[in-house]
């Protein structure tokens, strides 16, 4: 083993179950743990954590929670440690600048999508289901506020599957960034960019794909090429619990206001900016934002057993 993975081996825990899973190239399918301690209160969070897990389940492939605890990566949480996550709200949001110093304080963190990223490449995970990226904030002309995300995307090879971009979010300069970084933007049954609670954000996708195993391949074909780099799987919102865009908008529209009149920057405008819609519209972004991440983790899934399948067929 060399020395860069002797060192890797000791920040990373990864569960029985996965560990299992990946030796035996079973699909398995990366979750974050920001949705668990900054997305949802407790005991809403844990529960909405263990649906999420069992649809990946369902679908025939094995989740694998991701967070950082005591210092250690840990990938794969058992039920003991979903709890602790849910109930510590005041666990650091860890991104991927954050990350050396949360593992040498030796001290828990709450992976981003970013972090997801690198901890599902760690562990050798190439699929992560997520309720939306993030990306280039409004203003960003002025304040320069680009997530990680789209850097992380750039060259990890990750595929992340989510309701595309947060709608608090400039869609089409985060869509400019990820097409200058080379990373494709795929919609799954759609022609359109989702925009989080709605399924049309009025931007296009890269391609529109009907059959996950066509991602499959792609992602098979991009891997084998060296090409570096993630794939962002834009899955709308199921038609059902689409919001009213003109709500969302307007309410948007007034939270961002609001977080500049209180001075509101950085990591804290997300967390911010969606409690305020969860006010504004009465609950009804958190059930939304609830049954997207579950749809997404059911997609996820399949299309890690199609490109499991793809593997597993070509070393036969």
């Amino acid at each position: 083993m060399k020395k860069e993975d002797q060192a890797i081996q000791q920040l990373l825990d990864i569960s029985p179950e996965v560990k299992a899973a990946l030796e035996e190239g079973k699909p398995v399918v990366a979750l974050e743990s920001t949705i668990i301690t900054h997305g949802m209160s407790y005991p809403e969070n844990i529960e909405s954590a263990r649906t999420s897990e069992a649809m990946i389940r369902q679908e025939g492939a094995v989740p694998a929670t991701v967070a950082v605890m005591k210092g250690r990566i840990k990938v794969g949480l058992d039920p003991d440690e979903l709890e602790y996550m849910g109930k510590n709200s005041a666990i650091r949001k860890a991104s991927r600048r954050d990350l050396p110093m949360i593992l040498a304080r030796g001290i828990d963190g709450a992976t981003t999508v970013a972090t997801t990223m690198i901890g599902a490449h760690l562990a050798g995970i190439h699929f992560f289901a997520t309720g939306g990226i993030g990306g280039v904030h409004r203003g960003a002309q002025d304040t320069f506020d680009v997530s990680a995300d789209l850097m992380e995307l750039a060259h990890t090879p990750v595929a992340v599957v989510c309701a595309g971009a947060k709608s608090i979010l400039d869609i089409g300069l985060t869509l400019e960034v990820l097409e200058t970084h080379g990373v494709p933007v795929v919609g799954y049954k759609t022609d359109a960019f989702p925009g989080f609670y709605v399924r049309d954000s009025g931007y296009g996708v890269d391609d529109r794909v009907d059959d996950l195993r066509i991602v499959a391949k792609a992602l098979e074909i991009k891997w084998s090429m060296g090409l570096t780099g993630g794939m962002v799987v834009a899955n709308p919102i199921p038609e059902a619990y689409e919001m009213d865009p003109k709500l969302i908008s307007e309410s948007i529209d007034e939270a961002v206001t609001e977080a500049e009149r209180q001075g509101v920057r950085g990591k804290a405008i997300t967390p911010f900016i969606l409690a305020r819609l969860h006010k504004e519209t009465a609950g009804k972004s958190l059930a939304a934002n609830k049954e997207l991440v579950y749809h997404n983790a059911r997609v996820a899934a399949q299309l890690a057993v199609a490109f499991a399948n793809i593997i597993s067929e070509k070393s036969g």
